[in-house]
């Protein structure tokens, strides 16, 4: 059984979506909160993420809210205790979207967000970086270097040799504590290293679409068993950047600016569900690609959302039902070693879709947590595929205020250790089982009852 504020969150989301104007393909009245969880299998802790409605919150496994920053988050990037000056509970978020949007401005290219700032328990601002009236316009990504500084995702119009129109250019930033740009890195200089064919090249200018990159991910290498081997490809402070829109995934390096190692665009066809061992096919449109950091099952390898959405010069083609999946990649032998597919939790591939958004973090204990992001779900799964918490964002709200439609979409989720916030945050652990006889699809049954 839900908790009585998870049914209430229930009845209050199935009331927005009957408000809403737009049909969608999802039931018009489902459940909202933890509707599953299996204390004994999942791995544990305070789960963060930014809402529909465009403020960040920290629930439990229980689905309780424990915190809430009213900021939005494009994401919310949590500051660990030596990063923020000793303190618990620091985030990285956005504050205020700029007061004149520029053309094609929107929450997914980057060109609403006018400031980030780093922001303890409270919501007090310990540190920003731009303002509504000088508008940064970060977007995506941003992050917390060793020294101090921020690495930031920015976008800008910008005139480019070879285009017809302005483009949305891409940039990588780092700022310091005073908000001086100490380094830059601009995605439209570097057009020629990211293994574009004539075809795909002219197929991307011809377009018309101004974000035809669309960056989504930059984000620092980190250390790895790559760079300890001796390739300096994966030196730590050299950078990794994903494009949406483009399907390819590089590293930059940081002493040159030149790319220096990457998948894509062009892969072979894909196999949703072939065997693993096999060199890595086609993914369309991803997500929140990163290595699995040091100490963490799977280490040093590439996790990926494969949204397989709609993406790629020209644009890749869609199945007939359409999947996403996360794929688990050696970088070094370009081999796809783990995966997730809706099948390995017992259902057709299709019941496991997010066209856009969303994002996959490695859990100390193998476990895998999953943001299927369009449908504001977040799930964790064993390695073998098996779901053992399940939750659906009660946080309903408007993209833009023009929207006539609302949504819980989730873009990225994140996990963190209970010691993370403040010592007395309060948190539950209590199983939540579903009742069999209703949701015979449900985690832990089947048809016949619940399983043993």
């Amino acid at each position: 059984m839900m908790s009585r504020k998870g049914s209430v969150a229930g009845l209050l989301g199935a009331w927005l979506m009957a408000t809403a104007t737009t049909a969608l393909a999802l039931p018009s009245s489902f459940p909202t909160g933890t509707t599953y969880y299996d204390p004994e299998r999942a791995y544990n802790g305070f789960v963060l993420f930014p809402g529909g409605d465009r403020k960040t919150h920290l629930i439990d496994m229980n689905g309780n809210e424990v915190h809430r920053w009213d900021y939005e988050s494009f994401p919310p990037i949590p500051l660990s205790a030596e990063q923020a000056g000793g303190e618990r509970g620091h985030l990285l978020v956005q504050l205020a979207r700029a007061d004149k949007l520029p053309e094609h401005a929107s929450p997914g290219n980057g060109l609403t967000n006018a400031s980030v700032a780093e922001v303890n328990w409270d919501g007090e601002v310990k540190w920003r970086w731009g303002s509504q009236q000088d508008p940064v316009y970060q977007h995506h990504d941003m992050r917390r270097l060793p020294n101090g500084n921020n690495l930031v995702m920015t976008a800008e119009l910008r005139e480019l040799n070879g285009f017809d129109y302005p483009i949305i250019e891409n940039g990588i930033e780092e700022v310091d504590d005073e908000g001086q740009v100490v380094w830059t890195w601009k995605a439209g200089d570097h057009l020629d290293e990211m293994g574009f064919s004539d075809a795909g090249l002219r197929s991307l200018k011809d377009s018309e679409d101004p974000d035809f990159l669309h960056l989504n991910t930059a984000v620092p290498v980190g250390a790895n068993r790559w760079y300890d081997a001796g390739d300096e490809r994966f030196a730590p402070d050299n950078i990794l950047v994903n494009s949406r829109n483009a399907n390819v995934t590089f590293i930059v390096a940081r002493q040159s600016g030149e790319i220096v190692w990457r998948i894509g665009p062009d892969l072979p066809a894909l196999q949703l569900n072939g065997k693993l061992g096999r060199p890595v096919d086609q993914t369309v449109g991803s997500h929140d690609v990163h290595l699995i950091p040091e100490g963490l099952p799977g280490a040093g390898n590439l996790l990926i959302f494969d949204n397989q959405g709609n993406a790629g010069f020209p644009p890749s083609k869609q199945g007939f039902f359409s999947s996403s999946r996360v794929i688990e990649v050696n970088p070094s032998s370009g081999k796809i070693v783990w995966q997730y597919t809706g099948n390995m939790s017992g259902r057709s591939p299709y019941t496991f879709y997010s066209s856009f958004i969303s994002s996959a973090r490695r859990l100390p204990n193998g476990n895998t947590l999953i943001d299927e992001g369009q449908n504001g779900r977040l799930f964790q799964v064993t390695p073998e595929g098996e779901i053992v918490w399940e939750y659906v964002s009660p946080f309903f709200g408007k993209s833009m205020p023009s929207d006539d439609y609302v949504t819980n979409q989730v873009y990225r989720a994140q996990l963190v250790d209970y010691d993370w916030a403040p010592a007395g945050t309060p948190h539950e652990e209590t199983a939540v089982m579903p009742d069999c006889d209703l949701y015979v699809a449900a985690p832990g049954c089947h048809p016949g009852g619940r399983d043993e």
